[in-house]
């Protein structure tokens, strides 16, 4: 097959990290993930460009192979892009994040290697010259370029450090008037359509719409030696008002793209600019955009590994507000299974039990995905573990809950909700549906009955006013309730849904399993009907099951 990679079983990996060490990687499994995750093989949590599970590389009999596990921003071999499962030979390179991985037998030492022979010191009639940075940088020192490359040096310098974007700023704007002996100066960046003042020395600054056109949009450096006389300036307000005699305007430019700018002018004449100056700030412009645009990167990279933190702590936070595990109810075999799409997801469900030998089924869905869902997730849950604590009347409690979460949720955000009430002493469930995907009860026989919804989804309207309905569960009779991200979950080159009739066909297959048996055949079943892909939507199951009779007392 063309393209096919030669066949191969190299001992160990190298993983080259951004600060410069390398990582040996014995492949002793078969398989190996990697992301930022802590449930893979190869874990970079600190990698903001790597997803929680981003690639995997896979043996394939004597051979191996790469995959990427659908992440945000792709995984690539030889700087190519995959899209499907791809075949690795010797001398691959792979980039994922921030990583780059070399697939190689053995590393050579020879591209690493420098030897130092044995040699003689120049002759004073030598051609070699020499000289050393403290001697550069001395003020009585003479060095070719003068002062201009004196600023030059001491720009590359300062501006190596780490700082702030706002110390940064001013940084920039003292060494552009030091360079060139201007009497004051602003900075800008462009921000949107606009340009907002970065950094100034002076003010009451009133700049030439020309000036900043040809500036932004052409390119352009600019340079005035005397406004006065410059018949493109003489007219201008802007100039006259200010009695500007000199100035110079140049682009703060990375590449191509114009970023900012740096004007600098002597209203009195202090001292008029030269050709050499302009070039000079022009270039110091240039070296200064591009500092700028790594500090940006670098805050934004270090804002990325902090929200990534936070996320997997708020991830902890909120397994620990679901249920640890199902409840022992005496006739009823329950399980409950909760998987967010994103570290944090807007799925809920619960377990809550009375000391009459009643348990209540909770399930919800958050519209929407991410932080957002889950702080009204949160709300969700604890406003129900308050208003359920008597379930005498569902309806009335639903009704009051919708109330509550109408006047606090965004307009924008709404929760489906369903919550079931099973006293296995009578097989008796009084049940509210508020919008919720209908639950599924399978009774023996393989008859299957949906639990239908009995009032609109929480949020929308808080006059709104929920009633509640009954069913039997008995003896080998199943109920599952599920989120949408079961019934909805694809494969992204398919237009089809697992859909609903699928998961009842799979209930009336499993109904004699245990609760925890069927929760995971319904997994695997979605995890092979969409080929392994990531879910693209939270998945949240609840089953209980009705396993013996209980006397009435």
């Amino acid at each position: 097959m063309a393209g096919a990679a030669p066949q191969f079983n190299p001992r160990e990996i190298f993983i080259h990290t951004p600060d410069g060490k390398t990582r040996a990687l014995l492949l002793e499994r078969d398989r190996y993930t990697l992301g930022r995750s802590s449930a893979n093989e190869l874990c970079y949590s600190d990698d903001a460009g790597l997803s929680r599970q981003h690639m995997v590389l896979e043996r394939n009999g004597e051979s191996w192979a790469i995959r990427d596990l659908n992440s945000k921003n792709g995984t690539f071999v030889n700087g190519l892009r995959i899209e499907t499962v791809h075949p690795l030979g010797a001398n691959d390179r792979i980039t994922a994040g921030h990583l780059m991985i070399e697939f190689a037998e053995k590393m050579s030492p020879a591209a690493n290697t420098v030897i130092f022979v044995e040699g003689s010191p120049p002759t004073v009639a030598a051609t070699t010259v020499s000289t050393n940075l403290e001697g550069l940088l001395s003020d009585e020192k003479e060095i070719e370029g003068g002062p201009a490359m004196r600023a030059l040096i001491r720009a590359g310098r300062e501006l190596a450090g780490n700082m702030p974007l706002g110390e940064l700023f001013n940084l920039i704007m003292n060494l552009s008037i030091d360079a060139v002996g201007a009497a004051r100066g602003v900075l800008m960046t462009v921000e949107g359509e606009e340009l907002i003042v970065r950094a100034a020395r002076g003010e009451g600054f009133r700049i030439s719409s020309m000036v900043r056109d040809r500036v932004i949009k052409e390119k352009t450096s600019l340079l005035v030696r005397d406004a006065r006389l410059d018949e493109a300036f003489a007219g201008r307000m802007s100039i006259v008002q200010q009695q500007i005699r000199s100035m110079v305007a140049v682009p703060l430019q990375t590449d191509d793209r114009v970023i900012g700018l740096i004007y600098l002018d002597s209203p009195h004449f202090v001292r008029e600019f030269t050709r050499d100056d302009l070039n000079l700030l022009t270039v110091m412009a240039n070296v200064a955009a591009i500092r700028i645009e790594h500090t940006r990167l670098a805050e934004v990279e270090q804002a990325e590994r902090i929200l990534a933190k936070e996320l997997d702590q708020a991830a902890e936070i909120q397994q620990r507000l679901l249920p640890i595990s199902a409840p022992v109810v005496p006739g009823l075999d329950l399980a409950g299974y909760n998987a967010a799409c994103r570290t944090v997801g807007g799925d809920y469900y619960d377990f809550l039990t009375y000391p009459d030998g009643r348990v209540a089924l909770l399930v919800g869905d958050v519209a929407g995905k991410g932080m957002p869902a889950a702080l009204l997730m949160s709300s969700l849950q604890a406003r129900v573990q308050v208003l359920f604590d008597d379930p005498t009347n569902l309806a009335a409690l639903v009704t009051r809950l919708n109330r509550i979460i109408s006047s606090n949720c965004p307009a924008n955000r709404f929760i489906s909700f369903f919550i079931g009430v099973l006293d296995p002493k009578t097989d008796l469930m009084t049940y509210v549906n508020a919008g919720h995907n209908p639950p599924l009860l399978v009774h023996r026989g393989g008859v299957v009955e949906k639990l239908e919804g009995t009032g609109l989804i929480l949020g929308i309207i808080g006059s709104a006013q929920y009633e509640q309905r009954t069913c039997h569960l008995e003896l080998g009779d199943v109920v599952v309730l599920f989120s949408d991200g079961v019934t909805e979950a694809c494969h992204p080159d398919v237009d089809e849904e697992f859909g609903e009739d699928r998961l009842a066909a799979t209930l009336a297959e499993l109904s004699c399993d245990s609760a925890e048996s069927i929760i995971e055949s319904i997994n695997q079943r979605v995890r092979e009907f969409t080929g392994g892909c990531p879910p693209a939507d939270d998945i949240t199951l609840v089953v209980a099951r009705r396993v013996s009779d209980l006397p009435v007392s």
